[in-house]
């Protein structure tokens, strides 16, 4: 099986409407509105859909918002932990937990800073009430803690049948751990939503390795979703100029980085092959690098033209790629140009498409058919 594609680009005409909060994009499959539904948000890079129709906005400066559907910001939401907001790092994603209408649980990534210095990538969880978080507690903290401001990761991801998934970098100045077992750098981790481990880990039982690792050989994750229909979990990486990676990221896997890649050093200069036996090809990849963040499968019904069809957002370039799939090939690409930054992609309960936008001036929008 061909496992990776030659993308088929395409630029969308921008037009802007009469109203400044709104603009049109003309798209392959018809015109879509862009609209923002709220702005004044520092650096936001999580999304999650609370019940009541409100959303919960995490900003990489340590806030944690409510936004609502007309775009109204609430105060910092307070009893998150100590957070340190440093380069990459800070507050990062949030999810619900699946069963949110009893346990009222919210699940959260951050960069947590050690006593002794240093920090890494750490996951709490606490519950929800009105404008005050409650019974707060680590569930995860990567080792080791280093002194580092670059790729802490690091999106979370549920799957049905109770696992929590959680996406992780390699820190940047330590990625040959993305190679090692005894380090959390450069993983995606399973686990419990209390914490605890899974028996059916790769690595329980191994003496070089830490039970909690899922998959290796990863540079940074910021996009992470289930398939809908397969329930595997998807992600994708950057990579070094070049070699940004969609993968299926499955158990005990190893996905090569630094051994193997498309990229190059920052300046030019070789890194590794692209091809190793015993490390995984990507399914698809993007050189150059579009800098992707944010990832959703589109299930819904307002664009039935898009169902099945893979969302990433890009930081660099601005857009967001619509990945038409074959099972687990990618045949068609195209680029949507957003003119944004876009940090994370998410399909609201309503069938329109969310994003956010990686600014000082960060944003919440929605993309819809132009004729609804």
């Amino acid at each position: 099986m061909q496992r990776t594609t030659q993308s088929v680009l395409t630029t969308a005409a921008l037009i802007f409407s009469l109203n400044t909060q709104a603009t049109t994009i003309e798209t392959e499959q018809g015109a879509i509105q862009v609209t923002t539904i709220t702005e004044g948000l520092q650096h936001p890079w999580g999304l999650a859909f609370l019940p009541d129709g409100r959303m919960l906005v995490t900003e990489r400066t340590a806030q944690l918002r409510y936004v609502t559907a007309d775009g109204e910001k609430s105060e910092p939401i307070q009893g998150l932990p100590d957070i340190l907001v440093s380069g990459q790092g800070g507050l990062l994603d949030v999810v619900l937990a699946p069963d949110f209408a009893d346990s009222k649980h919210i699940y959260f990534s951050y960069n947590e800073p050690a006593a002794s210095g240093g920090s890494s990538t750490a996951v709490a969880r606490a519950v929800l009430n009105g404008q005050q978080l409650e019974q707060l507690e680590v569930i995860f903290s990567a080792q080791p803690k280093i002194e580092s401001r670059h790729h802490f990761g690091s999106r979370l991801v549920f799957t049905d049948d109770g696992y929590l998934y959680i996406a992780l970098g390699d820190r940047g100045s330590r990625r040959d751990d993305a190679q090692t077992l005894d380090t959390h750098h450069g993983k995606v981790v399973r686990l419990y939503p209390d914490g605890r481990i899974p028996a059916s880990n790769p690595y329980v039982g191994n003496d070089d390795a830490l039970d909690e690792i899922w998959s290796y050989g990863h540079r940074n994750i910021q996009g992470a979703a289930l398939h809908p229909v397969t329930q595997q979990l998807w992600t994708h990486e950057h990579g070094p100029q070049g070699g940004d990676e969609v993968n299926i990221t499955e158990a005990g896997k190893n996905y090569g980085w630094p051994v193997i890649t498309y990229g190059e050093e920052y300046g030019g200069g070789v890194i590794g092959k692209t091809h190793k036996e015993g490390m995984e090809q990507p399914l698809h990849q993007w050189t150059p690098s579009i800098a992707p963040s944010g990832m959703a499968f589109y299930t819904g019904d307002l664009f039935s033209d898009w169902q099945g069809n893979l969302l990433v957002g890009a930081l660099r370039y601005q857009l967001v790629a619509r990945l038409v799939l074959d099972g687990d090939t990618v045949t068609h690409e195209e680029r949507i140009d957003i003119g944004m930054r876009i940090r994370d992609v998410r399909q609201g309960p309503d069938g329109a498409v969310y994003l956010i936008t990686d600014e000082p001036n960060g944003k919440v929008l929605k993309l819809t058919p132009a004729s609804e």
